[in-house]
C-alpha cells in the first residue's frame, strides 16, 4: 500500500510517498523561510500565494524520485486542518483534484495526528502512549490511545512554546524562526541569566503558559539596557533553560497521570518543530529514563512540518477502512481530544 501525502498548512509546502511496511520513497519540502524571514513571522496570504506556486510541481517531483505512477498510488491524503486557512485550502483542493482525476480514495488528515502519529512511522511506537505536542502553534500533552483516540491531558492556556521562542528571538534581534535563532546563541552562553519565570512550575495541573515567560525576558532587556552579542547569548540561554524546565516539569506529571489510567503506557515521545532542540530532547530523554519509558523523538527532518506524516497518518486510517468525502470542508482549528475542555490559549487552536 503506498499512500499520496500533502501538507500545506503554515509555510512548508510538501509532498511524500509513503509506504505501509514504513518505507519512505519520497519526501519533499520547500521551505519558506526567505519569503516570511522580512516580516520576523509567518504572513498568510503570503504562505497561500506559495503553496499555489509551488505544490503541482512539488507533487510532480515526488512521484518522478519515488519512481512510480498515479496508478500504484492507493489513496491520497492531505491535511485537512487546523492551520492557516488559505494554505490547507491549496493543499485541500490539490488532494481532491490528484483524487478526482485518478479514481483514488480521498483522506483529510489532521495536521496534529500527523504530529502524533510519526514515532509510528519512525519507530512502529505501541499504543498507548504520552506524547508532548510542541511547535509554533500547540502545546499539548496527550495520551495516545489508537488511531482518532486521543485525550488530552493539559495544554497551553496562552501562547504555544514554538510561538514564545519566536517572540523571544525577535526581541533579541536574533532573527527568524526563532527556535533555532535561540539554540544557537544559547550555545555561546557564558553566565546564562537564571533569574527568569519557570511558567506553571510545581503545578498540579498539567497546563502550560508562556507569555509571562517572554513579557519577563523583556523586562530584563530593559534592565540591562544596550544589549552587546555576550548579553544576548546569555539571555537566549536563561530563556531556553527556563521554557525547557517548563515543559519538562509538565511533562513529568503528566506521565504519573498517564500512568494511572494507562498502566501499559509504553513511551514518551516529543513531535512538532520544538522537538528539534536538542536541549529539550536530551532533558526529556533523561525524563523517559527516570520513568523506566522507552523515548522516542523523530528525526530532526520530521519534527517540521513535512508531507510523510501526513502520508502515514493517511495510510493509518486508510488501513482501518477509512476515507473522507470529496465534499470535506478544511478546518482552520480540529482539536484531537473533540472532549478536552476549551482553552484560550494558542496551543488549542487545533
Amino acid at each position: 500500500m503506498i499512500v499520496l501525502g500533502i501538507e500545506s498548512s503554515c509555510d512548508e509546502t510538501a509532498a511524500a510517498l509513503v509506504t505501509e511496511d514504513r518505507h519512505i520513497l519520497a519526501d519533499l519540502v520547500a521551505a519558506q523561510l526567505e519569503d516570511h524571514r522580512p516580516y520576523g513571522g509567518v504572513v498568510p496570504e503570503v504562505a497561500a500565494r506559495a503553496h499555489l506556486d509551488r505544490l503541482d510541481k512539488l507533487v510532480g517531483q515526488a512521484m518522478r524520485e519515488a519512481g512510480i505512477g498515479f496508478v500504484e498510488v492507493d489513496a491520497v491524503a492531505a491535511t485537512g486542518g487546523p492551520g492557516l486557512i488559505g494554505g490547507v485550502i491549496v493543499g485541500v483542493m490539490t488532494a481532491k483534484a490528484i483524487a478526482l482525476v485518478h479514481d483514488k480514495p480521498f483522506i483529510a488528515v489532521n495536521h496534529l495526528e500527523g504530529h502524533a502519529l510519526t514515532a509510528r512511522l519512525t519507530d512502529d511506537t505501541p499504543f498507548p502512549y504520552l506524547l508532548l505536542l510542541v511547535s509554533g502553534g500547540h502545546c499539548q500533552l496527550l495520551v495516545v490511545e489508537g488511531v482518532g483516540r486521543y485525550r488530552r491531558l493539559g495544554a497551553t492556556i496562552d501562547d504555544a512554546a514554538g510561538e514564545a521562542f519566536d517572540k523571544a528571538a525577535k526581541l533579541l534581534g536574533l532573527g527568524y524562526p526563532g527556535g533555532p535563532s535561540i539554540e544557537r546563541a544559547a550555545r555561546a552562553a557564558t553566565q546564562p541569566v537564571m533569574d527568569l519565570p519557570r511558567p506553571m512550575k510545581g503545578r498540579a495541573e498539567l497546563n502550560f503558559s508562556f507569555s509571562g515567560l517572554k513579557t519577563a525576558l523583556r523586562h530584563k532587556m530593559e534592565e540591562l539596557g544596550a544589549l552587546d552579542d555576550d548579553a544576548r547569548a546569555n539571555l537566549a540561554a536563561g530563556f531556553q533553560i527556563a521554557a525547557v524546565e517548563s515543559l519538562v516539569d509538565r511533562t513529568r506529571r503528566a506521565i504519573v497521570a498517564a500512568r494511572a489510567s494507562h498502566p501499559t503506557l509504553s513511551a514518551l515521545v516529543v513531535a512538532g518543530g520544538v522537538a528539534a532542540n536538542s536541549v529539550l530532547r536530551a532533558e526529556l530523554e533523561s525524563c523517559a529514563r527516570d520513568a523506566r519509558l522507552g523515548f522516542v523523538a523523530p528525526p530532526l527532518r520530521l519534527c517540521t512540518d513535512n508531507a510523510a506524516m501526513i502520508a502515514w497518518a493517511g495510510l493509518e486510517r486508510f488501513r482501518l477502512g477509512e476515507e473522507s468525502p470529496l465534499d470535506f470542508a478544511p478546518r482552520p482549528r480540529w482539536p484531537l481530544d473533540e472532549t478536552a475542555p476549551k482553552l484560550a490559549g494558542a496551543g488549542v487552536k487545533a
